[in-house]
């Protein structure tokens, strides 16, 4: 099944929809929190909606350096334990709204990622016990600012800072897919620029959020950024970027110059 955030009547409402299907049923409530509950029978083209982000999390968890060949690519080694980072809520962004590549920054990339999105309150679980903790998957773009990841000796400017997130354009709930084996790409204006598999990541979805569960506390709707693939490159004005997840969908966003 298909979760997802649209515009209806200029109002912000939950949805539902079977996989490929074409049709939208609006949900009564936030279903992480409150579960799958249909507000009435009636139901919407999915055609003709405009999506927003799919989730809106309290905190979002990047994981950096997670495939080899991209820790390679960026100069760096093969990590010993996973590299946590936080990024602001207000960076997240949906579908087709546009990635603003800031002024101090001339060296923005994308990254290409399959995002976790949690279902249950989950502290100190188990690897295997992990996914019951779970709701389901989403594309997602960690847009980062090399330059400034360099200069600041830390991540929190460089992959926070407004627009850097797109997520979306919908969660598919966790009885639908595998995350173990997903073709992960990315294209830029068409052009296949990463092209890899979650297969590769250093660490599985459920080792990550067991790990990151003996740190602090995950709650519902909270977002774990599993980490890119090699073949990360520069975003510039006039850019349209994808992220293409098998069995999840495209999620697609225009890049622009800030404009003061």
């Amino acid at each position: 099944m298909r979760i997802l955030r649209f515009v209806e009547h200029g109002q912000v409402r939950w949805g539902a929809c079977e996989d490929d299907a074409t049709m939208i049923r609006t949900l009564a409530a936030d279903p992480m929190v409150s579960g799958i509950m249909y507000l009435s029978e009636e139901e919407v083209p999915l055609t003709g909606v405009k999506l927003c982000a799919p989730v809106e999390p309290r905190t979002i968890i990047g994981i950096g350096r997670n495939y080899a060949e991209h820790a390679r690519e960026m100069g760096g080694d093969v990590p010993d334990e996973p590299v946590v980072f936080l990024v602001p809520p207000g960076a997240i962004i949906g579908p087709e709204e546009a990635i603003v590549l800031p002024q101090w920054s001339q060296e923005v990339h994308y990254e290409a990622e399959l995002a976790v999105v949690i279902g249950k309150t989950a502290s100190r679980v188990s690897v295997e016990d992990a996914h019951e903790a779970i709701f389901g998957y989403t594309c997602v773009n960690d847009v980062s600012a090399r330059d400034a990841q360099r200069s600041d000796h830390q991540w929190a400017r460089a992959k926070g800072f407004d627009t850097s997130t797109p997520i979306g354009p919908w969660i598919v709930t966790a009885d639908s897919v595998d995350p173990a084996n997903l073709r992960i790409q990315a294209y830029v204006n068409g052009e296949c620029r990463q092209d890899g598999t979650t297969s590769d990541m250093l660490r599985s979805v459920d080792e990550l959020v067991s790990y990151l569960s003996h740190g602090f506390t995950l709650h519902p709707g909270d977002v774990i950024m599993t980490g890119t693939p090699a073949g990360v490159g520069k975003l510039v004005d006039g850019d349209q970027v994808e992220v293409r997840l098998e069995g999840i969908g495209t999620l697609s966003n225009p890049v622009q110059c800030e404009i003061i």
